[in-house]
């Protein structure tokens, strides 16, 4: 019985009133109630509307849209967009966007598979294969394989070449496995290795008739075909052949996704002030690694700054076989004491940088290594030591120090490179050593003849230069006492055996966590020891325009790495349903 009423009552039709019914009804409304009905309808479905609109945007949300287009300016012009002869900045820009290698730099200073699958690394160290994707192709169609990947590093092993990368592959030997696995074998363990993995590779289906010799001459240098994010739509010349805008097309084929962004323009300038000019015209968007000084200006009115770590160090490198007056450790100790570090970050680089105070930037370690000692920048406390070890100011007001075997006048050279941040630095040192007491000439050399003529032959008192640590840390070249010598990076001519077995065990270590642990033992030698006052770390500066997004620098070894995630910066975007997003 219960369940026939209840059958009945799911049959059972319900009518709405019809549109005669309510039409009758609101007509048989006084004036007065006609209004309060109508508006109180109007209320209704515009708050129904908006309850709907609210509802619906809760649920919303912005995600990236491929289009748009970025158009740079790089200063300087590209003659080698070839990852194997790339010299300039330009060179390296568009290199790093054409062609891609076995691994990926990213922001975060990680090191991810590109052209590879994946990699094995044998127990002893000595032995990487690598394997590739299946779907890895060069902007032409064609598949890569891994005879494209020896014939890479072969012809940067070749002399012929003259590959500014040939020193990172000397005595590895590469096989061709099958075509999609490859193996380089080291004559023995370089933790740091994988970075060399980096390297764009070229098509050797279309570079393979060209012979050594003819390798910088080739039309493939400014037309090149690579496998990276980006392929070459169009470029443009002078009158003279030179190229002074390349336009690039984001690829379909890249191993890690389309870029968002549809198309990049490079217009190439013949200096810093050009290009900004530019920027500020509106003739371009963005510019990297512009002066800190503009940057500051520029940003103050406005300018949307993108700032990345550079693993660099700029220091003083005393030259203790040339200046006898370095022997005395008290000197370089009340020299690096005097120096008011923040100051030269401050003025110099407009604060963008970080104080030195070890040869490892605290951007690559977290700060866990990179300090040699925690004491306060004081001229009194530097003079108190001079004073405590033998020297007294002479009438001309500089330190003289008599000893039995030779007498000593705190004066010396301090050379340094015509960059306008290195000459500003280099005065600014000058300026707070001669106030402690010291008397310093700064000499200023145009870079080439300071790395021939200078660094090379080891001919100064005191260096102002700066070093390309890496992402990878590897310190032997520029504190092994075999690096003394050119074409050795051991600018401070140091010499401590200790040091020298830590530097040697470092580098051979796979473990990040003890390789640091090692470094900082190796720091404590640094800091006992003072061959060079560290002064700075310098900040990546790029001028970016307001409406692209994604953006992220992280810590750079090169300029060209701020394109390691250019991927994922986007311009266009749309908006789609939360429930999307996770497809």
């Amino acid at each position: 019985m219960k369940s026939e009423i209840l059958q009945k009552l799911l049959y059972k039709k319900f009518r709405l009133p019809g549109e005669r019914a309510i039409e009758r009804a609101v007509q048989s409304f006084s004036p007065a109630e006609r209004l309060a009905f109508w508006t109180l309808s109007s209320i209704f479905v515009l708050s129904g509307i908006g309850l709907v609109l609210k509802t619906n945007g809760n649920f919303l949300v912005e995600v990236p849209e491929r289009g748009g287009h970025l158009t740079e300016g790089i200063i300087g012009s590209p003659r080698f967009v070839n990852p194997v002869l790339a010299l300039s900045d330009a060179d390296r820009d568009l290199s790093f966007l054409v062609y891609s290698g076995l691994l990926r730099p990213t922001p975060d200073g990680e090191l991810i598979p590109d052209l590879a699958e994946r990699y094995e690394i044998s127990e002893d160290g000595k032995t990487y294969t690598f394997f590739l994707k299946p779907n890895a192709r060069f902007h032409d169609g064609q598949l890569v394989s891994a005879d494209d990947i020896k014939f890479t590093i072969e012809k940067i092993q070749d002399p012929a070449v003259k590959s500014p990368k040939r020193g990172n592959w000397d005595g590895v030997v590469v096989e061709k496995v099958s075509e999609r696995e490859i193996r380089f074998t080291l004559k023995q363990p370089y933790a740091p290795f994988l970075e060399n993995m980096t390297v764009g590779i070229l098509p050797s289906h279309i570079w393979k008739n060209v012979a050594a010799d003819e390798f910088p001459f080739s039309q493939y240098n400014i037309e090149p075909v690579g496998s990276g994010s980006y392929r070459v739509a169009s470029s443009r010349r002078n009158s003279a052949g030179i190229p002074n805008e390349y336009r690039l097309r984001a690829s379909d084929r890249y191993t890690l996704g389309e870029p968002y962004i549809r198309t990049l323009t490079f217009k190439f300038f013949a200096n810093e002030s050009e290009a900004v000019k530019a920027y500020k015209s509106g003739g371009v968007e963005s510019v990297a690694g512009v002066s800190p000084s503009l940057v500051s200006e520029l940003s103050r009115s406005g300018a949307p700054v993108a700032v990345g770590d550079l693993p660099r160090i700029f220091g003083i490198f005393f030259n203790q076989n040339q200046a006898h007056l370095f022997t005395n450790k008290e000197v370089r100790l009340a020299l690096d004491l005097a120096l008011d570090k923040d100051k030269i970050v401050r003025d110099v680089l407009s604060g963008y940088g970080s104080v030195l105070e070890g040869p490892i930037p605290a951007a690559l370690t977290g700060g866990s290594v990179g300090k040699l000692s925690e004491k306060e920048h004081s001229k009194e406390e530097a003079r108190a030591l001079l004073e405590k070890n033998g020297w007294k100011k002479g009438v001309d007001g500089i330190y003289e120090k008599k000893t039995k075997k030779e007498n000593f006048s705190l004066a010396f050279s301090l050379a340094t490179g015509d960059a306008p941040e290195l000459k500003l630095a280099a005065k600014s040192i000058q300026e707070q050593w001669n106030d402690l007491g010291a008397n310093v000439t700064v000499l200023v050399y145009e870079t080439g003849d300071l790395n021939q003529d200078v660094i090379r032959p080891r001919r100064y008192d005191a260096l102002f230069f700066g070093e390309v640590v890496g992402r990878d840390i590897d310190l032997y070249p520029f504190w092994h006492s075999s690096q003394r010598n050119d074409p050795g990076l051991n600018i401070a001519l140091y010499v401590n055996s200790k040091a020298d077995k830590l530097l040697e065990t470092a580098r051979t270590l796979s473990d990040r966590e003890k390789r640091l642990e090692t470094y900082a033992a190796l720091e404590k030698e640094i800091g006992n020891d003072r061959p060079v006052v560290f002064v700075y770390s310098p900040q990546f500066l790029y001028l970016i325009p307001r409406n692209i997004k994604g953006i992220t620098l992280g810590t750079l070894v090169t300029g060209s790495e701020r394109f390691s995630a250019i991927n994922r910066w986007y311009i266009e975007t749309s908006k789609v349903w939360k429930i999307f997003t996770r497809f």
